[in-house]
């Protein structure tokens, strides 16, 4: 009897060791849209909201729990909520535009945000990518919503009540709404918005009840008026009541166009119709399943899966559709660089200073169609702006440096995307390399300077001079790169091929570091390369020097060789997280991310230094990568709501972790390779657009087993530190053999190192 109670018991440690093994949920039932929502303007663990959208989608919806006009308008920790709000935010820091909010409410009729809020707990809650449930207390109601990409269904289910009400609020800062009850709708249009639009900027709504209002009350600048069907002022909002059984449920159908109201009204039809609440909520999961299916995962822990998933989606998000579709189902999209309604794609929310690093280049690999959209709306601003953007939202932004929309339109194309106008957006590169823009984030700030004596100078009153130096030379790079695909000039070619290597002129061999230089031609004095800002963008010295994604052979020559290269990278993690936060006259959150990670001086909350682990493979020393990599996948990263190490932006610390986690990193855009870092499971499968698989195998995969042995691809030893993005494209099946022990005699020659200019030579 004791065996077969063993044997029992056995069988079920086997059975829950191979659930823990393989992947057992769906994909997206693993994500978490609260990851990194528990965050406040002191200190980001993300900075995120829980976005209840579609992939891309031109609309997101959020629960709103901040006040009107806060970045932060999702917070964890909060315990009120204040309405449902369709959102078009990238991030807190930039905020938001084209917003409004809708709020089920009972009792006393009401519409100011304080008193319509209700207490709600996280425990009463479910939120997934495609739907969001929660029970607000307060009013007894419990309200669901599902998206589209343009539009959404609302569910409201109230207790028996003759004072049940729905608020619509079209905010401040000049609205307009109607309520039309014989069709049971109310319309309007907002015009808040944080910047980057036109005089003309507007987004029209159309809200559509299934139940005729019992009631009608509009709402005009702090005043509650039940005569009023209409209203035009700085700020407007509608409630419409109704009578409610126990368990009635409300429904709205909402869908919003920053086109027109007969658009809006086309959106809604497009894209909900009849279809009831369940299907709506059934087509929006499937919409994630393909996408998040795209890459299946097995093994690894729970939580592991949980936060690749969540990074995922996070990856998906951004930048969203700002386009539109006709009566013929062809795209058309407002213009927030002209104010005009003109035909094609345009995406909008994101910022390239942070995104072309790894998102973009993971859109490259895996979404390759949607970049060629994404490719197309850069095609059409650059017509109706004069400039490519470095920064969007929904139009030009004046905020970060460098000129990283060269990275944008050279990586796409380089990795074989296709489908728009390229010498259209070789042509604007060329104009964004060469002068400064209409707003210093906009071409190039300091042009002048960086052409005649090959970097921006620091005291020429020019922000952060050394960051923008070493991000125009990687720019040139990656113009160079593209002109050679396009059969430009050899002149021309070769002029910004010389360009790219302005990085030396700030290398300073007294601190074997990169540090501001001014006009004349020496150092800025004193120096102190824990100084955050100044010449640098939110980093220090130690973690801009490694800017040159393009030449870190060169970089490595200029320190002395890979040894000292090598010693220096491994300073980083030694030194103490001590800063100098003078420049900004107090402590930045990106400052006490850093200083609480326990990781040294390696910021990994902040974009400069993300690729920095991956650089000892130019070194013949891979498996401090493997280590450093899987230290951050592991402490930095989690599926909770303060999941994030600092500051999500549009999806780049996203696919930082999505592409580790496969084992390989684009340290350098513009070029078709990827760094081997070391995968984080067992078993991964890729589905590529065109058809091909690329399966990841590492079976001894473990906590211990962090280090590669050996590598096979395609069943032939495979030695090298990189990947090529054309052997993946092929279709191809990597075989890992993970080791608890570091393998130093593989990758340890100049051969297996990845491209670097100085090497190519």
């Amino acid at each position: 009897m004791l065996k077969r109670v063993r044997a029992v018991l056995a069988l079920i440690g086997c059975l829950l060791a191979g659930m823990a093994q393989g992947q057992t949920s769906a994909p997206v039932d693993l994500v978490n849209p609260l990851m990194g929502t528990d965050s406040k303007p002191s200190l980001s663990n993300g900075n995120t909201y829980p976005a209840i959208a579609l992939p891309w989608g031109m609309n997101f919806w959020l629960p709103q729990t901040g006040k009107m006009g806060s970045g932060w308008a999702h917070q964890y920790s909060a315990d009120k909520l204040k309405g449902f709000k369709q959102t078009h935010q990238p991030s807190p820091w930039m905020n938001d535009y084209g917003q409004f909010a809708l709020m089920p409410i009972t009792g006393k009729l009401c519409f100011e945000e304080e008193e319509r809020a209700s207490w709600f707990s996280h425990k009463a809650e479910v939120a997934q990518p495609h739907y969001y449930k929660v029970y607000l207390a307060d009013h007894d109601v419990t309200a669901e919503l599902a998206p589209t990409e343009r539009a959404a269904r609302f569910r409201f289910t109230f207790p028996r009540t003759d004072s049940a009400y729905v608020v619509l609020d079209a905010l401040d800062k000049g609205s307009h709404v109607q309520i039309l009850p014989a069709q049971r709708r109310i319309i309007g249009y907002t015009t808040r918005n944080s910047g980057g639009v036109p005089a003309n900027f507007k987004n029209y709504f159309v809200l559509e009840f299934d139940h005729a209002f019992s009631s009608t009350t509009i709402y005009q600048d702090k005043v509650l008026d039940g005569k009023l069907l209409e209203a035009n002022a700085n700020h407007t909002g509608a409630v419409v009541g109704f009578k409610t059984r126990k368990g009635e449920q409300v429904q709205v159908r909402v869908a919003s166009s920053f086109i027109s109201p007969e658009q809006a009204l086309r959106n809604l039809e497009q894209e909900i119709g009849a279809a009831d609440f369940e299907a709506v909520k059934a087509k929006g999961r499937a919409a994630w399943q393909e996408q998040l299916g795209r890459i299946k995962v097995e093994g690894g822990s729970e939580a592991q899966q949980r936060t690749f998933y969540s990074c995922l989606y996070r990856s998906l998000l951004f930048p969203r559709k700002f386009h539109e579709l006709d009566a013929a189902g062809q795209p058309v999209h407002y213009s927030p660089y002209n104010g005009q309604v003109l035909p094609g794609y345009l995406y909008t929310d994101t910022g390239f200073w942070d995104t072309f690093r790894a998102l973009f280049p993971f859109l490259n690999l895996l979404y390759p169609s949607v970049n060629s959209q994404i490719q197309q709306g850069l095609v059409n601003t650059y017509k109706e702006g004069g400039w490519l953007p470095e920064w969007a939202s929904p139009g030009y932004r004046n905020i970060m440096v460098g000129n990283n929309s060269a990275s944008i339109v050279a990586d796409a194309y380089l990795k074989g995307v296709r489908g728009y106008d390229i010498n259209t957006l070789y042509e604007a590169a060329l104009k964004g390399a060469n002068n400064p823009g209409p707003m210093e984030a906009v071409g190039r700030a300091g042009a002048g300077y960086y052409t005649k004596l090959g970097y921006v100078p620091y005291d020429v009153k020019i922000n952060e001079s050394a960051a923008r130096t070493l991000e125009y030379a990687y720019d040139d790079f990656a113009i160079a790169q593209l002109g050679k695909a396009l059969g430009r000039p050899k002149k021309e070619v070769q002029l910004y091929e010389k360009r790219s290597q302005n990085y030396r002129n700030l290398f300073d061999k007294q601190t074997g570091l990169m540090r501001g230089k001014n006009q004349n031609g020496t150092f800025q004095s004193p120096f102190n390369p824990f100084k955050w800002g100044d010449a640098f963008t939110e980093g220090n010295s130690w973690h801009y020097t490694w800017s040159v994604f393009h030449d870190v052979q060169g970089l490595m020559n200029l320190m002395g060789g890979a040894k000292p290269f090598v010693a220096t990278l491994d300073t980083v993690f030694t030194l103490a997280p001590v800063f100098d936060a003078s420049y900004y006259g107090s402590v930045i959150h990106e400052i006490r991310e850093m200083q609480i990670a326990g990781m040294g001086n390696y910021a990994h909350g902040n974009q400069p230094i993300q690729h920095m682990t991956y650089l000892y493979n130019y070194a013949g020393q891979p498996w401090k990568t493997q280590y450093w990599v899987r230290e951050t996948l592991n402490r930095l990263y989690q599926p909770t709501p303060d999941g994030y190490c600092g500051d999500e932006d549009n999806g780049q610390t996203s696919a930082w972790y999505v592409f580790s986690a496969l084992g390989f990193y684009p340290v350098c855009p513009a070029t078709n390779q990827y760094v081997l870092g070391a995968p984080l499971f067992p078993k991964v499968t890729l589905q590529l657009e065109n058809g091909k698989q690329v399966v990841l195998n590492a079976p001894n995969n473990s906590a211990a087993n962090r280090y590669i042995n050996a590598l096979t691809v395609n069943g032939q030893p495979y030695s090298q530190n990189w990947l090529s993005h054309e052997a993946l494209q092929q279709g191809a099946t990597l075989n890992f053999d993970m080791t608890a022990e570091p393998n130093r005699s593989r990758g340890n020659t100049l051969q297996a190192a990845p491209f670097s200019v100085s090497k190519a030579k």
